[in-house]
C-alpha cells in the first residue's frame, strides 16, 4: 500500500506563505488522484484541493486564488503552496490518494498521510 508524508508546516504570521509537501511512495503521484485536507480546532475536517490526473485542481472556496496544489512528478510529491494565509487557515493538513486517476468526490480516500501543522498568527 501506497504511503504518504507530508511536511512544510509551521507557524506565520497572517499574510505570510507555506509550502506544504506530501511524500508519496511508488507511483502514487504519477498514477492517481490526490487531495489536501484540513482540520481546524474544534471543527470537522474539509476538504480543501484535490488534483485529478492527468492535471484538473479543485479548490474549496475559502482557499481558492490563494492556494496552489501541484505535483512534482520527478520528487512523487504533492504540493500544496498557500499564500497569503489568514488566522482561520490555522490547523492540520493532510494528504490523501485515491485509488484511480480520476476523482470521485463520493468515493473514500484509501491512503492517508500523518499531517503537518499550520499555525497562522494574526
Amino acid at each position: 500500500q501506497a504511503q504518504l508524508v507530508e511536511s512544510g508546516g509551521g507557524s506565520v504570521q497572517a499574510g505570510g506563505s507555506l509550502r506544504l509537501s506530501c511524500k508519496a511512495s511508488g507511483n502514487t503521484v504519477r498514477r492517481y488522484c490526490m487531495g489536501w485536507f484540513r482540520q481546524a480546532p474544534g471543527k470537522e475536517g474539509e476538504e480543501i484541493a484535490t488534483s485529478t490526473r492527468p492535471e484538473t485542481t479543485t479548490y474549496v472556496d475559502s482557499v481558492r486564488v490563494r492556494f496552489t496544489v501541484s505535483r512534482g512528478y520527478a520528487e512523487n510529491t504533492l504540493y500544496l503552496q498557500m499564500d497569503n494565509l489568514k488566522p482561520e487557515d490555522t490547523g492540520m493538513y493532510y494528504c490523501a490518494a485515491q485509488s484511480r486517476a480520476l476523482c470521485v468526490p463520493s468515493d473514500p480516500w484509501d491512503v492517508w498521510g500523518r499531517g503537518t501543522q499550520v499555525t497562522v498568527a494574526s
